[in-house]
């Protein structure tokens, strides 16, 4: 009888606080917005970005150190909305990206160039760009990779041999 009496009054709490909670939201503007972009039976929820990409890697192959590599990456935002690329993100200082800054139409194609300088970066290198949009997934990542010939290091001549 007493574990009755408890469960009751926990659920009479537990009402309270949704009720209480509802009540906030409807004067919130702010919260009522959150909630709408939640609701799955919203008709908002059905237009969203897609960004579609006829690749995601690129094997640059066999280079020599020194090069600068450029490799162009093209997508299409195959949803319903527009969509905006917030940024794109190298996974090092020697991997940058140049992305379009204004929104992609439904439909519209666009390409991003990502360059990887391999000064410095003998053997195999692996290398990503992160990118960030409004679609679903938020995230999406391009992978390069190359095999980079270390220079031949310089010998230096004419120099006196002690004995």
């Amino acid at each position: 009888m007493k574990k009755a009496n408890t469960l009751l009054i926990l659920l009479m709490i537990a009402s309270g606080f949704m009720i209480s909670c509802t009540h906030q939201t409807k004067e919130n503007p702010t919260a009522t917005t959150i909630a709408m972009q939640g609701d799955p039976t919203t008709e908002t929820k059905n237009a969203v970005p897609v960004m579609t990409f006829t690749e995601t890697e690129f094997d640059f192959g066999t280079v020599t150190e020194g090069d600068i590599l450029k490799h162009t990456f093209s997508f299409t935002n195959t949803g319903n909305a527009p969509l905006v690329i917030v940024n794109a993100k190298g996974s090092c200082g020697c991997t940058v990206s140049d992305w379009p800054k204004e929104p992609i139409a439904p439909g519209g194609t666009k390409e991003m160039q990502v360059t990887f300088n391999t000064n410095g970066k003998p053997n195999l290198q692996n290398k990503q760009v992160t990118i960030t949009t409004n679609t679903t997934a938020g995230k999406h990542i391009l992978k390069i990779k190359a095999m980079v010939t270390p220079k031949a290091k310089s010998v230096v001549s004419g120099a006196p041999i002690s004995k």
